[in-house]
């Protein structure tokens, strides 16, 4: 279940069919930039919300995706969905995430082996006291990919952010009729 909230004019997904409330992040906040991207397979079909499409890279490794944020913004959670039954040598196996203030300082935060993945991976962005990361910028670097492949397939990243509590206290939770007829936007 989700619904769209406005919060000081970035748009925000809660989601709340977790054990904890949190935002996912809508592309209106966040600074798409990949770095080599096969004509019609862009930044774009990594923000579609259609699991069918898919960014290709083009070029040598590693294969870069850089998200930069408007402000310095808390991130609990980066979601990558790949498909390896129908990408087989373009799903990614080993992948660095790194984050920082601007490409100059960028610091590698986890590393990832991938087994043959299908569906969603959920990373948690945490510092080293288990609390939520705080950046500028995320950088999503594909290493390896499945049987050596040369360029990466990946079908959809989603960046989560913990609810916090605002001057007006906490979201509420809108569960009435009235409320749930309009809790997305088609």
């Amino acid at each position: 279940m989700q619904s769209k909230e406005e919060v000081e004019g970035e748009q925000l997904c809660v989601v709340k069919n977790e054990p904890f409330p949190f935002f996912f992040l809508t592309t209106s906040a966040l600074g798409w930039v990949t770095l080599g991207a096969e004509r019609g397979f862009g930044v774009d079909q990594l923000r579609d919300d259609n699991l069918e499409t898919y960014w290709q890279s083009d070029g040598s490794q590693p294969h870069l995706v850089n998200i930069q944020f408007r402000r310095k913004t808390t991130i609990k959670t980066l979601c990558i969905c790949t498909d390896y039954k129908s990408d087989e040598s373009y799903t990614p196996s080993k992948i660095s995430i790194r984050v920082g203030n601007n490409f100059h300082n960028l610091q590698e935060i986890r590393q990832l082996e991938l087994v043959e993945p299908s569906g969603w991976v959920h990373i948690p962005l945490v510092d080293s006291d288990k609390m939520p990361i705080r950046t500028f910028m995320i950088q999503i670097a594909v290493l390896a990919n499945h049987q050596n492949g040369r360029d990466t397939h990946m079908r959809q990243i989603k960046i989560y952010t913990p609810v916090e509590e605002s001057s007006l206290g906490k979201f509420p939770r809108c569960t009435t009729i009235d409320f749930m007829m309009y809790r997305s936007i088609r």
